[in-house]
């Protein structure tokens, strides 16, 4: 997620899992790959090997190591068509809920950690119709213990 160019280069990275919708957000001060791909790596090593199966990328230039990610956590990576914001519906879908919370013209150097973990977890805490009225934190919570 981008933010008004007057605030400097910091955005935001949004990650969401596909089948439980559960979502994690992560500030950068830049979007420089090594920040981008380290925070990615280090979220994703805390998963079990079969929950990390694959990761879909748009095309930013923040992503431009995804071989180290793949080497590194053993991940396959996938790509999305550039112009084609059909083949990652939920990340988009994703992003639009969270600007509720973290609008455009939102000074993002003012949002600290505790902020976005308050965030996620509003995310992760609201039921959704598409997952029975469960909520995201229910969903991947049951998915990882059939994964064990």
């Amino acid at each position: 997620m981008r933010f008004r160019q007057t605030f400097g280069t910091a955005n935001v990275t949004s990650l969401v899992e596909r089948v439980s919708r559960f979502t994690v957000l992560q500030m950068n001060p830049d979007r420089t790959t090594a920040r981008v791909m380290g925070y990615l790596a280090k979220v994703m090593r805390t998963l079990p090997l079969t929950a990390r199966k694959s990761v879909t990328f748009d095309q930013g230039s923040e992503l431009m190591d995804w071989p180290h990610l793949q080497a590194e956590v053993g991940t396959q990576t996938w790509f999305c068509d550039p112009q084609a914001p059909w083949q990652k519906v939920s990340v988009e879908n994703l992003n639009k809920r969270a600007r509720r919370y973290l609008p455009r013209d939102t000074p993002i150097a003012a949002i600290s950690d505790r902020d976005m973990k308050s965030i996620c977890d509003r995310l992760n805490g609201t039921p959704r119709k598409c997952l029975g009225w469960r909520t995201p934190t229910e969903a991947f919570a049951e998915q990882l213990r059939k994964l064990r």
